[in-house]
């Protein structure tokens, strides 16, 4: 009994040595990852004013986060190739704020005076340089193209991780913003983001390698969208899909990201009358996801601050920064016009489910109901013209400059006017 007692005696002591070490450890480690989990990354051609800025715009010290600078020879490394001279540029102005977020939150975007890349296309490219849980923040002082955020964002994360991303899907990534890019020119920014969304998805979820099933799946998606595309633009997608074929993705890893995405364009789509034909359940099952998101953000209250998306200063760029995010809660509440326009929309939408009769009477209903949504839509429309019409003049003015690449990538140096810009920045400090 005694030798027992003894044994049991040495197993208790060695079992509390080994779980306080533990814990130690582990501790220690949760220190390290804490310290590097948020990064930031400024263009490099930023004044020290600017820079200033943009920390107080996401809300940062310099003491509480780790500060990267990203420069046009880093976006070259990835762009080059695949970007043309003039949306290479020569000068990089876009700024980028990551955190890695839990497993399964997926990508989450917000961004600020960023005219070329949306949310949610900067979200799907993200998953293909192999990010899967993060939160974004993409901002400028002025507005720019944002092409050069996407260096920047990788760096960042790979700081915050400790985890080097392939050099592969890195390019990968880059060759699709600027494919889907090139493509939203064209047909607009959602559908684009969402073909070659969707299109990845089935790839990956199937593991397709045939490039005779890639390009059946391109042109089933495609028509799903209703689109025409150019022999061009089907060459490109198919070479772009046929590269992320060969990679080694998980789509349980990066299922989250993805749905997320398509939800979000599928509701941006809806929001201008458009839908896309994915199928009577699917587009059930998207009905009701979207609305589920929107009575979270409309009734969740006051955010707890535990996201940096939350915690962007957006007045501080002005009454005409251009913001935008794939959970638009992020933003702003909606008002009263917004909550009147969201129901006419579910209206619109459910009549239109089970009739795609124009004479019948569910579509008389719905025209009766049309006209608050459109006068909704017509007045935020002519607001968003009024509050940009600077923007919209000053790549004019700056042609010139476009021309010689005196700028950053795409439209960051087409909509720099550098006096004017300094002015801003003046004002907003």
């Amino acid at each position: 009994m005694k030798f027992m007692n003894k044994k049991l005696n040495n197993f208790k002591k060695r079992f509390l040595t080994l779980s306080l070490t533990a814990v130690l450890s582990l501790s220690s480690l949760g220190l390290v990852f804490a310290d590097g989990t948020r990064v930031v990354t400024l263009g490099s051609n930023l004044t020290q004013a600017q820079k200033d800025t943009m920390l107080k715009y996401f809300g940062v010290n310099k003491d509480e986060v780790v500060i990267l600078e990203v420069n046009n020879q880093e976006e070259r490394k990835y762009l080059q190739g695949v970007a043309s001279e003039a949306q290479l540029g020569k000068k990089t102005y876009s700024c980028a704020y990551v955190e890695p977020t839990k497993s399964g939150s997926g990508i989450n975007v917000k961004t600020a005076n960023i005219t070329w890349a949306t949310p949610a296309m900067v979200a799907t490219t993200l998953s293909t340089a192999g990010l899967t849980d993060a939160d974004v923040v993409i901002a400028a002082n002025f507005p720019v193209s944002g092409t050069g955020a996407l260096t920047g964002i990788m760096k960042a994360f790979e700081d915050a991780t400790g985890k080097p991303l392939e050099e592969d899907k890195k390019e990968l990534a880059s060759e699709e913003l600027i494919t889907t890019g090139d493509l939203g020119d064209d047909i607009g920014q959602d559908k684009a983001t969402g073909i070659v969304n969707d299109v990845k998805t089935e790839i990956i979820k199937n593991n397709t390698k045939d490039t005779v099933q890639i390009a059946e799946t391109i042109n089933n998606v495609v028509n799903n969208y209703n689109v025409t595309l150019t022999d061009e633009q089907i060459a490109k997608l198919e070479g772009l899909m046929e590269k992320i074929s060969k990679q080694d993705y998980d789509y349980s890893e990066m299922k989250n990201a993805l749905e997320s995405v398509s939800n979000v364009v599928n509701e941006n789509l809806s929001a201008i009358g458009e839908n896309v034909n994915t199928g009577f359940f699917d587009g059930i099952k998207n009905f009701f996801t979207g609305i589920g998101d929107w009575f979270k953000g409309l009734f969740s209250g006051e955010s707890d601050g535990s996201s940096i998306l939350d915690n962007t200063n957006d007045s501080l760029l002005g009454e005409n920064a251009q913001i935008d995010a794939t959970d638009k809660s992020t933003i702003n509440l909606p008002s009263s016009e917004q909550v009147e326009g969201f129901f006419a929309k579910i209206w619109h939408w459910f009549t239109g489910l089970f009739n795609n009769d124009s004479n019948n009477q569910n579509n008389t209903e719905q025209t009766e109901i049309t006209p608050n949504e459109e006068n909704n839509t017509t007045e935020e429309t002519i607001n968003s013209i009024d509050e940009n019409s600077s923007t919209e003049e000053t790549p004019q003015d700056s042609a010139d400059t476009t021309a010689s690449n005196e700028g950053d990538s795409l439209l960051d140096v087409q909509t720099q006017d550098q006096g004017s810009f300094e002015t801003q920045e003046q004002q907003s400090n």
